[in-house]
């Protein structure tokens, strides 16, 4: 049977530099080094989307545009594959005793992204998939670039103009040019990916420790982490099981550049009540922490995932409330509010849907 075109996302993740490190050091050792930052590359960017091939020293990976309902969730994916493969990288680099080249060089490699949208049809040879079309073979052309040249950055996600529209993303300090090829000019938009790395670095971790913890909610979800992340974070699904009432609504406030991250906000209304939420720490699929004011009161609530070996993601929420009350007194008055708010029954809610999304999606290579 012939096979159908579809429309999707593209993202390449290519390591910077690997060949000149390649030919100034040991292959041997080189080897190793590209072999664990390609795993890291993997296992973290094919928790939502699907691998379509390694390439050398870069990772192909895809996913149909039905199945990624937010633009900002491919936004925290890499911000957190970003942030992995710059942390792996000192890791490596502060564990070896080797004075090889290789392990010396280390430092050298870096990350840039490549991001596209457009029809590509899906090819079946021997049981080896492979994804064809005019789009596909753009995304590789866009690896070859003026960014670095421009602006001077070793680590950036290049953006064609056609992704991020369809992404619905608005982002500041982006670096705008027009790249032309054999398959035409293309206009691209380019983001620096080391100062919000610096930032999450520098910036102080916001927790609800164990002192401070009031009340805990923990469910256990079977969906991995970023389907969680993305349904927690959504406001037009959180109305959908938060609390979904007609009175109910959330609203994202303007960010500060455009993404979510530290000093964004949201505005809630349960029925007459306004709550307005303000982001005090962001770790992409790891946890969240949020100030939650409601007018009479503030609270301090964090959201913590963690993977499960199944598959799953165990959710766990703390909440400290605000108050000079002794915590004796405070502790039991959270909870009886926890309970009241029915918290866990909207996991329960939560869990049903996510679990029924992701049943529902359809298989890449589907006819549409």
């Amino acid at each position: 049977m012939q096979p159908k075109a579809q429309r999707g996302y593209f993202l390449l993740a290519d390591i910077s530099g690997y060949s000149t490190y390649v030919a100034q050091t040991e292959l041997e050792h080189a080897q190793e080094v590209l072999t664990e930052l390609l795993e890291l590359l993997v296992g973290r960017l094919t928790s939502k989307l699907i691998l379509s091939k390694l390439e050398g020293d870069a990772v192909f990976v895809h996913l149909p545009e039905e199945q990624l309902a937010r633009g900002d969730t491919l936004l925290d994916l890499i911000d957190a594959t970003y942030g992995a493969f710059r942390d792996r990288v000192e890791g490596i680099r502060r564990r070896t005793t080797c004075e090889c080249r290789a392990c010396q060089a280390i430092p050298l490699l870096d990350l840039k992204f490549i991001v596209h949208h457009g029809d590509y049809i899906t090819q079946n040879v021997s049981g080896i998939r492979e994804l064809l079309g005019t789009d596909v073979n753009l995304v590789h052309r866009l690896l070859k670039n003026h960014v670095a040249e421009a602006t001077g950055w070793r680590s950036y996600a290049l953006f064609s103009r056609q992704s991020l529209t369809r992404l619905g993303l608005t982002l500041a300090n982006l670096h705008e040019a027009t790249e032309t090829y054999d398959l035409g000019a293309v206009d691209t938009l380019a983001l620096d990916l080391l100062p919000r790395y610096r930032e999450m670095v520098d910036a102080r971790q916001v927790v609800v420790g164990p002192d401070e913890c009031d009340a805990r909610v923990t469910h256990d979800f079977r969906a991995p982490p970023m389907a969680v992340w993305d349904w927690l974070n959504s406001p037009a699904k959180r109305v959908l099981w938060d609390d979904p009432r007609p009175a109910r609504s959330v609203a994202a406030l303007p960010r500060p550049d455009g993404r979510i991250g530290p000093g964004a906000r949201n505005h809630c209304v349960h029925g007459k009540q306004e709550v307005w939420e303000t982001v005090l720490d962001w770790r992409p699929f790891d946890y969240f922490t949020l100030l939650v004011h409601t007018g009479t009161a503030k609270l301090t609530q964090m959201c913590e995932l963690a993977s499960l070996p199944n598959g799953g993601t165990r959710l766990n929420v703390l909440y400290h409330l605000h108050s000079p009350l002794p915590r004796l007194v405070v502790r039991p008055i959270v909870r009886m509010v926890v309970r009241q708010r029915k918290i866990a029954e909207s996991f329960v809610t939560l869990a049903r849907m996510i679990e029924g999304t992701l049943a529902s999606a359809p298989e890449d290579g589907d006819a549409r």
